[in-house]
């Protein structure tokens, strides 16, 4: 059948059950029979539908990053360190309450109110903690719900079911913030829309966050409730080296671990991405290192993302400076190792250096520099 599509059966047997699942939430909702529960995807019931986008949406399916890099950008993919770039700057914000409640530079929040003070977008689709300290989606609609998502969690937060959430009739303008994995999802969207699901044109925006890894909410949380009680957690950071702690900040004092007493929460499934810098976005933000305090580091990919930049630094509520080379030099050498990394990860998984799991469409050159040592 050469029209075969597959469904959520292949989804648990080829993602779910091998361990690689990121924990976006890009097939939430986009089943009715898939939902995420505690921490995990779980199955209602069983579906038999050979035509899911559960499935083909999933960015640990089989993706084809020249197809994504052409729709996003309309080049064919290549082998930079840290992908399609325009520009690369360090900024931060200048609004002192975004800055007070954000984390690093604040730029993501600040960037996120000015499109919605412009009426580039209606919506936008962020991550939110609940009183628990749980992550979940969240459509925020104003600058307060924008601040009450401001801040890290660290953990997998299925955020992209509140897109998914979203009603088919419906055409508000949306900005979506996501980790690699979920911008990697929305690029199989908008390269594949569904038919019964909301205009992925109406996708205005999309910034994309740098990760190392993720923890997993079903396995992470019962550790933080032995370090305090999660309703009285205010903040949760990761200091700059050579501090090397993770750091829960309480209403009455802050709990260091160090981040080997961490790692073993980590998802499993993040050592098969290779991509740090969220590569599909319209801007890539992150921290700007422990000599930047207070600053992130900003990749401009898209018109889209460059005009915004410029339009808050006109309005004098971002500030930017040029990126200094060894910086920069560092940021592509991590970015790189990490490629690397999940290249053998992934080929020792498969047995197979042609076979990398989820990465298609890869020239034969980009792939020999991921195998070199």
């Amino acid at each position: 059948m050469s029209n075969y599509r597959k469904g959520a059966r292949e989804l648990f047997e080829e993602v779910i059950d091998q361990g690689l699942c990121t924990g976006c939430g890009a097939c939430v909702t986009a089943c009715p029979y898939i939902v995420a529960y505690e921490g995990r995807i779980v199955v209602l019931d069983k579906c038999t539908i050979a035509d899911g986008h559960c499935y083909q949406h999933c960015p640990r399916t089989h993706t084809d990053m020249n197809a994504v890099s052409e729709k996003i950008f309309g080049v064919p993919y290549d082998d930079g360190e840290v992908g399609h770039a325009l520009d690369i700057h360090m900024v931060k914000s200048k609004d002192a309450e975004i800055k007070e409640k954000g984390q690093d530079g604040g730029t993501v929040t600040t960037l996120l109110a000015l499109a919605l003070e412009e009426e580039m977008i209606d919506v936008a689709v962020c991550t939110k903690m609940d009183e628990e300290k749980i992550a979940r989606g969240y459509l925020a609609r104003t600058r307060a719900e924008l601040l009450e998502c401001a801040g890290s969690s660290y953990e997998a937060s299925f955020a992209l079911e509140a897109y998914r959430s979203i009603p088919k009739e419906n055409t508000e303008k949306v900005a979506i913030v996501g980790l690699g994995c979920q911008v990697e999802a929305l690029g199989k969207i908008k390269s594949d829309p569904a038919k019964n699901r909301a205009n992925p044109d109406n996708i205005k925006l999309t910034l994309g966050l740098f990760c190392g890894w993720a923890l997993r909410p079903d396995i992470f949380h019962p550790y933080l409730k032995g370090l305090c009680d999660p309703s009285q957690a205010v903040k949760f950071d990761i200091p700059h080296t050579p501090h090397y702690t993770f750091d829960v900040y309480t209403k009455s004092d802050t709990k260091s671990v160090s981040l080997d007493d961490i790692r073993p929460y980590i998802n499993l499934a993040c050592q098969y991405c290779w991509d740090m810098t969220a590569e599909f976005s319209d801007i890539s933000l992150g921290s700007a290192g422990s000599r930047f305090p207070g600053w992130n580091t900003v990749i401009v990919r898209t018109k889209t993302g460059s005009d915004l930049v410029k339009l808050a630094k006109a309005k004098g509520i971002l500030e930017t400076q040029a990126l200094p080379g060894q910086r920069l030099a560092h940021l592509k050498t991590v970015a790189l190792k990490r490629k690397k990394t999940a290249f053998k990860n992934i080929t020792d998984k498969t047995g197979d250096k042609k076979d990398l799991l989820y990465v298609g469409g890869l020239s034969e050159g980009i792939a020999d520099k991921l195998s070199e040592g």
